[in-house]
């Protein structure tokens, strides 16, 4: 539905008419995020500038029946916060303040449009860390890592966001605003409501303050990086590679084709070896360099028998920060040479293997080439699924058959269609994979208790 001259004005009376966007050009922007090439554009943005703010513009839109979906830095890989029902896009923007770190605590009280990167920095400079680290970090907010609980590299030792969320300032579509828990370690007190909002993708509410516990912050860092001949070499060593008793801070495979897509296209020097089909990256973390020497070396015998290529440790800073580009930039430099579908696949760690060479297996049988990297240490790979030459009537139609046999080995791994990227819109087709009607059953009375109106991202996999 088109939004009315007399609604658009009593958005300005809420949250200021500098703070409401009407015009074409200035709304496209909020109609995409870094989904494939969807766009679905919104007849109105506004950005609150406060919590209470947030809360009258819900209560304003649930009366009047308006559709809203929550935005962050739009770098989501699912279309969570996509308009595709129009209606408003609520960004949160503009609710950018690290409000306190609590240094005798370790925690720390921050705004959900705070970028992820900006926030670890922060804290570092008083000691502590904040792990979850995305490959968007530079860019995503705080408050999409809670919508999707996202991960990052360093899950494998430190867990994903939803490890790190003590408590949450929420609100609801009748306009209310809660608090979801207590700014404490343990609480048994009633329902986690907490862990419910963390992974809604914006069904149920807006978050408008959380509270984070933070860790030590580790001084000391080795990065190792080991080319392998074929995926099954490199799949296997993974959990030779735990099966030491080390728990690397980061365990991470990449296919040879997206690690030269990235370092050309970012420009960043890297090692390649000719007879390299994956590379991992392991990273170890703690307070003593020596100790970390010894434990890289005990990784060596393992990985060797592996079919390791070869090892090489990053000698300086500079070279980490290289290889670490490389890796980050795969997911974002494989989009702009080709059209593409991304499938955030996760298994048990010890499936891995069986996992990437089905995705192969299944590649060659549709005829696709796909790049795959991921998190290894905790069973998360990413499946890039490319176009190139492949027909519209394929890529439409033979494509989502292929996926969904993908997500059906995830299934019988003892695995689920997605890790930490979300559901969003481009996963519900396929949600019959892992789900029973009985679990809808349940998901959808829980969004009636909180949007017993549907206003808050309507159209997406819960509908």
């Amino acid at each position: 539905m088109k939004l009315t001259d007399a609604f658009i004005q009593g958005l300005c009376s809420l949250a200021g008419s500098d703070n409401v966007i009407t015009d074409e050009g200035h709304l496209q922007q909020y109609g995409r995020d870094y989904t494939e090439d969807l766009f679905y554009q919104p007849y109105c943005v506004v950005m609150p500038e406060t919590a209470e703010t947030v809360a009258a513009v819900l209560r304003y839109c649930n009366e009047c029946r308006i559709p809203v979906y929550t935005r962050g830095a739009g770098t989501g890989l699912s279309g969570g916060s996509l308009p595709v029902n129009g209606g408003i896009v609520l960004s949160t923007e503009k609710l950018n303040s690290i409000l306190q770190i609590d240094e005798k605590n370790f925690q720390a009280t921050v705004q959900p449009g705070v970028i992820n990167e900006v926030f670890a920095r922060a804290v570092a400079e008083k000691g502590l860390y904040y792990p979850p680290d995305p490959a968007s970090k530079g860019s995503c907010f705080l408050g999409g890592n809670i919508a999707h609980g996202s991960g990052g590299p360093r899950a494998v030792k430190y867990g994903t966001t939803r490890d790190y969320v003590l408590n949450l300032q929420v609100a609801l579509p009748n306009g209310e605003l809660i608090w979801t828990g207590a700014n404490t370690v343990k609480n048994s007190t009633g329902f986690n409501i907490t862990q419910l909002m963390v992974g809604s993708e914006g069904l149920l509410g807006v978050v408008t303050c959380i509270v984070f516990r933070l860790v030590a912050l580790p001084s000391q860092q080795l990065l190792m990086l080991v080319p392998f001949r074929t995926a099954g070499e490199a799949a296997v060593a993974v959990n030779q590679v735990l099966l030491t008793g080390i728990t690397p801070s980061a365990l991470e495979l990449m296919e040879a084709s997206g690690v030269k897509i990235s370092a050309e296209a970012t420009q960043t020097p890297f090692p390649f070896h000719d007879e390299a089909a994956f590379y991992m990256l392991i990273e170890l973390d703690g307070d003593d360099a020596e100790t970390l020497m010894k434990q890289a070396e005990q990784l060596y015998p393992p990985i060797e028998e592996c079919g390791a290529i070869d090892v090489l440790i990053a000698d300086s800073s500079s070279l980490k920060e290289q290889w670490w580009k490389v890796r980050r930039g795969i997911g974002e430099t494989v989009k702009q040479a080709s059209v593409y579908k991304e499938e955030d696949t996760v298994v048990p760690r010890a499936a891995l293997p069986d996992l990437l060479l089905a995705v192969k297996e299944i590649g060659n049988r549709y005829g696709f080439e796909s790049v795959c990297y991921g998190h290894a240490g905790d069973g998360n790979l990413h499946v890039n699924i490319l176009k190139n030459d492949l027909s519209d009537d394929v890529w439409n139609w033979e494509i989502p058959k292929a996926i969904r046999e993908i997500f059906t080995v995830c299934k019988n791994l003892g695995g689920t269609i997605s890790g930490e990227h979300g559901v969003g819109l481009v996963q519900k087709p396929y949600l019959d994979v892992v789900f029973t009607p009985e679990h809808f059953s349940i998901m959808k009375g829980i969004k009636a208790v909180f949007d017993p109106n549907n206003i808050m991202n309507p159209g997406k996999w819960l509908d």
